[in-house]
């Protein structure tokens, strides 16, 4: 006679719930019979001082010294302390709204109004566009996603090609090295001013000569691109179809 097959007593009821709670099951399987035993692991204490001779009859034979000696002055105010972190934060998903060649509107920054060309999302969650520069005057550039406004304007990019090198180390500025100022250059005007390399000049004048093309096929896109965007009284954006 073949003997019963062995299935779980607590099964799962329509829905993924349990037949039995997880309180039941503990009576059920009687495992508070059952002595838990655990083994602390034994750590060897630091001692928090040695004990140093001292030559002379009269001074003891010993001192007791400290390992780690406290602070000698403490601060008045408590300190905030920078917790750990362990969120590993990734990059936000890309609106549905927004897609290669869709035109944007700026809401901050120093090109606030003006609209841009979308081309595409970077590793960490930024928006690379342009202008072209040659029509509005914005470069590439890095923007946040949530001070944008996505239009139905769209421009066709066809088989755009973007140099490798445009990620987000290309548009990190490098901190400028720290020199000893002398005492005769006080008062001299020795602020380094940042220039644009030769490099991403080369670079905004490729992606503006594939872009021009397709924006010209477009009557009154150039047009579009090159006015800013503003509010008058009475219109409000919420209200707006962009």
């Amino acid at each position: 006679m073949a003997g019963k097959a062995h299935s779980s007593r607590n099964h799962l009821l329509a829905g993924g719930i349990s037949r039995y709670s997880r309180s039941a099951m503990y009576r059920k399987k009687a495992l508070y019979k059952k002595k838990k035993v655990v083994i602390k692991p034994t750590k060897d204490k630091e001692p928090h001082y040695k004990i140093k001779p001292v030559k002379g009859e009269k001074n003891g034979q010993k001192r007791v010294v400290l390992l780690k000696k406290p602070p000698r002055y403490y601060p008045t105010e408590d300190a905030p302390r920078k917790l750990r972190s362990r969120k590993n934060p990734k990059a936000p998903r890309l609106r549905h709204s927004i897609t290669p060649g869709t035109v944007l509107i700026l809401l901050a920054g120093r090109h606030q109004g003006k609209r841009v060309v979308f081309l595409k999302q970077l590793s960490s969650g930024l928006l690379l566009v342009t202008g072209p520069f040659t029509v509005n005057g914005v470069p590439l550039r890095r923007v946040c996603q949530a001070y944008v406004i996505a239009t139905k304007t769209k421009v066709e990019l066809g088989n755009l090609s973007l140099p490798d090198r445009l990620t987000d180390d290309y548009f990190r500025r490098s901190a400028p090295q720290k020199k000893k100022v002398d005492s005769s250059e006080i008062f001299s005007d020795s602020k380094q001013h940042y220039s644009l390399s030769d490099q991403r000049k080369e670079d905004q004048k490729a992606v503006d000569s594939q872009l021009l093309p397709a924006i010209k096929a477009t009557p009154s896109l150039r047009q579009y691109l090159a006015a800013k965007f503003s509010l008058h009284k009475g219109q409000y954006p919420h209200a707006m179809v962009f």
